[in-house]
């Protein structure tokens, strides 16, 4: 039987593939309107954020059947696979609905909301199968906590995401808005909670150890991430009327966890013998550069929760480049060290050298959006420059942003391209499943 896990795992793969490729055309768009007009720069954008987000998602849930697999917990294999057939073909809907200019939906989830529900459908059939499969294992190791509360809270956060088609949050643009970020930040949560399960599987298999996953440690990011679940939304709505200590109980909360996770990381990696550091070396080059960006994004978070920075920055391309730094810097590494460590079997060399030209072009390309926002929020608030003005100004350094995120959609590729040619050299056996 072909193996689920698996096939989430090319789904993700093939949607971050699209997610680089639309991401260039529109940094390109975004200086040269002109480019590729048949497919707009807001044609563009929403498929390489829904594209992006299927990536983080598909190797999630890739994670969680890969896991079930593996102890042999899977119960009902085609429910399963119904979960994956839905989920693949309305993503070809979607895909085809921006092509063709079909919208209708809000920010990250712009297409139809008719799609919405075959999304929701599937997410039952998954929850049916992981809760089936493991309610009867004891102490649970941290992960299958993270994925259950994942499954959970993506159902509740994705039917809060489509309250906009009532008309009692329509007819009103604060309530609206305000639901519609409160759910956004704990999507974003709901996904933190299935990337951050995989890491921790990922690091448990390559060390042998299971202690990490039931530590203390590993349970206060546990809590720490719920609490962000809970709070994270809040400084997504700082121009909507609320109290303010509510953003920065919300800031707080987010910070503390990149810390919990950052720490988790490092304290892991010591711990490892040179033969376990050896045997999985692609795997863990890629944990190490996401506890790396752990602490850039940190101290990026801890700048611009500041008031008096955040004045300058919010709005800017500052916020861009924190929202990158977590998407691609921690969620994509951690993410690649599952799918590299799935390949064991391919070449150091085709590992090291994309893997280097990803983390060099991700540096440039976070540095020229912070300094893209500093330039324009200094220009925005103490200069009397129109938007057209400013934007003009900072033109050389955005050149700098497409620029280097055109070498790091390409080192993607070439890890990606390897991955897959590795990949089919086992084919269709390693297709099968362990269950």
């Amino acid at each position: 039987m072909i193996s689920i896990g698996r096939l989430f795992i090319v789904t993700g793969i093939a949607s971050l593939v699209l997610a680089l490729i639309f991401g260039v055309i529109a940094a390109i768009q975004f200086i040269f309107p002109d480019f590729i007009p048949d497919i707009a720069f807001f044609k563009t954008r929403p498929l390489h954020v829904s594209l992006a987000i299927a990536w983080i998602f598909s190797l999630g849930i890739g994670a969680v059947y890969s896991y079930l697999e593996e102890k042999k917990l899977l119960r009902f294999y085609y429910l399963g696979l119904a979960h994956w057939v839905i989920y693949f073909v309305t993503g070809i809907l979607i895909i085809i609905s921006y092509l063709t200019g079909t919208f209708g939906g809000r920010e990250y989830w712009e297409f139809p909301p008719v799609y919405s529900l075959p999304i929701l459908f599937s997410w039952i059939l998954f929850g049916i199968n992981y809760f089936t499969a493991v309610w009867k294992i004891k102490n649970w190791p941290v992960y299958l906590w993270m994925w259950a509360t994942g499954i959970v809270i993506f159902f509740i956060t994705f039917s809060e995401a489509n309250s906009w088609i009532f008309d009692y949050f329509s007819n009103s643009l604060v309530r609206e808005l305000t639901v519609q970020w409160k759910s956004y930040g704990s999507l974003v949560g709901a996904w933190n909670m299935f990337v951050y399960g995989a890491g921790l599987y990922v690091m448990e298999k390559i060390s042998g150890d299971d202690s990490y996953a039931k530590s203390k440690m590993a349970f206060v990011l546990y809590f720490v991430g719920l609490t962000n679940l809970f709070f994270n939304w809040a400084h997504h709505v700082y121009i909507v009327p609320s109290s303010h200590y509510i953003g920065t109980i919300a800031y707080i909360i987010s910070m503390t966890e990149l810390f919990i996770i950052g720490r988790i990381i490092w304290k892991w990696k010591s711990t490892l013998t040179t033969a376990q550091r050896f045997k999985n070396r692609n795997a863990y080059l890629f944990i190490l550069a996401s506890d790396i960006w752990v602490f850039l994004n940190l101290a990026l978070a801890i700048c611009i929760s500041i008031p008096a920075i955040n004045l300058y920055t919010h709005g800017t391309h500052i916020t861009v480049a924190h929202a990158m730094g977590s998407t691609i810097g921690i969620n994509s590494m951690i993410l690649l060290a599952f799918v590299v460590f799935h390949f064991q079997n391919i070449r150091s060399a085709w590992v090291r050298i994309p893997f280097w030209l990803i983390n060099l072009s991700l540096a440039i390309f976070w540095g020229a959006l912070i300094f893209s926002g500093i330039l324009k929020g200094i220009a925005t608030i103490e200069t009397d420059q129109s938007f057209a003005q400013i934007m003009a100004d900072i033109e050389p350094v955005l050149r700098v942003f497409m620029y280097s995120g055109v070498f790091l959609a390409l080192g993607f590729l070439i890890l990606l391209f390897h991955l897959v040619f590795e990949y089919l050299q086992d084919f269709p056996e390693n297709m099968k499943s362990k269950n």
